[in-house]
């Protein structure tokens, strides 16, 4: 696949978690990662999960995840480490989400992370989710 779009292929400009009027479309998908996203980065994993399908599988670094507990499991475990978030951009392509932004945690608040969404009826059935595993480590002792 290569990098270039066709001329007649329309992609929805960034936008920002406050700019949503009625869902719609590539809304309804955005309104439903940008729940799940919302929650859990305030951590509230369990909410977070009522946006996600039950057979969601995800690709992150070093790991493939099958259904929701496994999911959920995941994010539980990162969601105490996280103080606080930082967006940079949002995409929004039909069903498909993407979200990038820095997770911030005692080891670092400038590591960014990108995931993509694909959404199905309401709730997201793919996530692949980039980040550095090193970066999120314990920080270096003097």
């Amino acid at each position: 696949m290569t990098g270039s779009r066709s001329q007649t292929e329309q992609v929805q400009p960034p936008r920002s978690w406050n700019d949503l009027g009625e869902s719609h479309g590539a809304d309804a998908a955005y309104d439903s990662v940008k729940k799940y996203h919302q929650a859990w980065t305030t951590g509230d994993v369990e909410q977070a999960m009522s946006y996600v399908a039950d057979d969601i599988t995800c690709r992150a670094p070093g790991i493939g995840l099958n259904g929701k507990d496994a999911y959920q499991d995941f994010i539980a475990g990162f969601v105490p480490a996280l103080t606080g978030i930082g967006d940079i951009a949002e995409f929004v392509d039909g069903d498909r989400v993407a979200l990038f932004y820095y997770p911030q945690t005692a080891a670092t608040s400038t590591t960014p992370d990108a995931e993509f969404f694909t959404v199905r009826e309401g709730t997201i059935a793919q996530s692949v989710l980039i980040f550095d595993r090193l970066s999120y480590g314990p920080p270096e002792q003097d």
